[in-house]
């Protein structure tokens, strides 16, 4: 009996293993039926018997479509039956799709992320006002908070207003302003309570309730 045991390492490789073993056999007999009309015959019982497999889709018009999409792929497209649908060609499915392209940005000031410059782009496009105003110090600001997070040392005002004047190619000045901004200590807090996400660590961690 040892002799007739059978494992899937010595068998053939099923195309879409999800419906088993058994399917692909019936469709590979299918394939082999020398009439049409007994391959299709076959072809619409194994349509049937895969529709079973799913009950709660075997009436909608687009699953069926896919299930003899789905037909024609197990049977490596050599099954030559009639379907109500177009069939599907074998050199669009393995066709490999085009190659995406990779956005290349590499900011002059890489710590202070793409999206700083993405804000200062729009800032610049909006007109003077205390709206671009407010806009340029958050920007400002948050670019102090980026500076810091990379650079453990505190950094002075001007060098913000001078990276912020040549990233916005001389439209956002903040040069000789006589407010600053937000203190290096006050943006360091901010960013240790991020690090604990934003919630205050719990009182009496760790010890027993009883």
């Amino acid at each position: 009996m040892i002799d007739y045991l059978e494992y899937n390492t010595e068998r053939e490789q099923m195309i879409i293993p999800e419906y088993g073993r058994h399917i692909q056999k019936m469709i590979n007999y299918a394939t082999s039926r020398e009439t049409k009309e007994e391959r299709n015959k076959v072809a619409r019982a194994i349509i049937d018997v895969m529709g079973n497999l799913q009950p709660h889709l075997r009436d909608v018009p687009d699953f069926q479509h896919k299930l003899w999409d789905q037909l024609f792929i197990m049977s490596d497209f050599k099954l030559d039956a009639d379907s109500p649908y177009e069939k599907p060609s074998k050199e669009v499915l393995e066709a490999r799709p085009g190659k995406l392209p990779y956005p290349q940005k590499r900011p002059k000031y890489r710590f202070y992320g793409n999206n700083i410059k993405t804000m200062i782009d729009v800032a610049r496009t909006w007109e003077d006002g205390e709206m671009k105003e407010a806009l340029t110090w958050t920007i400002a600001n948050h670019m102090k908070k980026c500076f810091l997070t990379w650079n453990k040392d505190t950094v002075e005002d001007a060098v913000i207003f001078n990276h912020l004047f040549e990233l916005s190619d001389g439209e956002l000045n903040l040069k000789g302003s006589v407010e600053d901004l937000s203190a290096t200590s006050s943006l360091l807090r901010s960013k240790k309570r991020q690090g604990h996400g934003g919630k205050k660590p719990k009182k009496g961690r760790g010890r027993k309730r009883y």
